[in-house]
């Protein structure tokens, strides 16, 4: 997506107060030193009351309030997450709009696994784009990854997972609008529908949720799909051609080459070493000449909420100056992986 002119981006997230560490879980034999040392993280955020839905409404108020945005101006609520929402039968969408007082937007959930965050800020953009009447789209994610339907430690080989609600405002550049934190320069995306298989390997398609031992276990479908597939070979080389497909795209349509020395930042998914390595980093590598953030340290993987969170630190840390660019990557299983052009105002 080639946006002229760029759309202003203002980001914020809430993280809750609780925190389980990596050497508690090493203790507790949750987690082995080897995975541990994988995950190259200290702790992530829990919730121990709050649903996701309730701290993507906290999320919002806080990117609404550092605004000044009326919510009653808001064209759209695109809510994107991974797990459980808090209720079985239910639009967390319609919540959050009705919560922030975006009483006349259209309110849309989005599924996309992680990916979900960016499936939903391109819904954001296409509706700016489509609708001169739309004035701001208000794009969250949320998850809370907890007992007794999701291990966050444990479900997943090279990821662990954080709770967190994320919010986006976008907007167009106005003659009355201040200037964004950010600047949305393109946003691109790159399928390959053919590696959905990986997240069903031998399972048989169930009538109810969590029908397949009573837990969310990605592991054992994965290691299925490795063993029909013959390793891992396949979806590496798919992978990272998805990677530096999307990659140079979102470049293309942002009017920028890989050696641009606008571009100082590339924030990376909060992923364990062993998936960055099979997928992100091979791409990287030689080929953008900026510095690599991994800012997964204290959060895991937020679910839908990875590339909102690091759009966030990058608005936040001052390490952009006026006309830097930074390249924000994201991917969720299925696989659709993306790509945000972001640039300092």
């Amino acid at each position: 997506m080639k946006l002229e002119p760029s759309l202003l981006f203002d980001v914020a997230t809430w993280i809750p107060d609780g925190r389980e560490s990596v050497g508690e879980m090493v203790s507790a034999g949750r987690l082995t030193a080897g995975d541990a040392e994988d995950l190259a993280l200290t702790e992530v955020p829990v919730s121990k009351d709050l649903s996701a839905p309730e701290m993507a409404v906290r999320a919002a108020a806080r990117v609404l309030d550092g605004t000044g945005w009326d919510p009653t101006r808001i064209g759209l609520v695109a809510h994107g997450w991974t797990y459980h929402q808090g209720h079985d039968f239910w639009s967390p969408a319609h919540y959050i709009a009705c919560r922030v007082g975006a009483s006349e937007a259209l309110p849309v959930g989005v599924q996309q696994m992680s990916n979900s965050g960016a499936a939903a800020l391109a819904m954001a953009v296409e509706k700016l784009i489509a609708d001169p009447g739309a004035e701001a789209a208000l794009i969250t994610t949320a998850d809370r990854f907890s007992l007794p339907g999701f291990d966050r430690w444990s479900a997943d080989y090279g990821v662990a997972y954080g709770d967190a609600g994320t919010a986006t405002l976008l907007r167009r550049p106005g003659p009355d609008e201040r200037p964004g934190a950010l600047l949305l320069r393109a946003l691109a995306f790159v399928t390959d529908a053919s590696f959905e298989e990986m997240y069903r390997g031998r399972d048989p398609f169930s009538a109810a949720p969590l029908a397949h031992g009573g837990r969310v276990d990605v592991r054992r479908p994965k290691k299925a799909y490795l063993e029909m597939r013959g390793g891992i070979e396949e979806f590496r080389l798919g992978a990272v051609r998805c990677v530096d497909r999307v990659l140079r795209t979102a470049l293309s349509d942002a009017g920028l080459e890989t050696d641009d020395p606008r571009i100082v930042l590339v924030a990376l998914p909060r992923l364990g070493d062993s998936v960055l390595d099979l997928m992100y980093r091979p791409v990287l590598d030689g080929t953008v000449r900026a510095e690599v953030l991994s800012l997964r340290e204290s959060s895991g993987h937020l679910g839908a909420g990875d590339l909102s969170a690091n759009a966030e630190h990058i608005a936040c840390s001052g390490a952009l100056k006026s006309g830097d660019i930074a390249l924000v990557l994201g991917g969720g299983g299925g696989f659709t992986w993306s790509c945000a052009v972001l640039e300092a105002p």
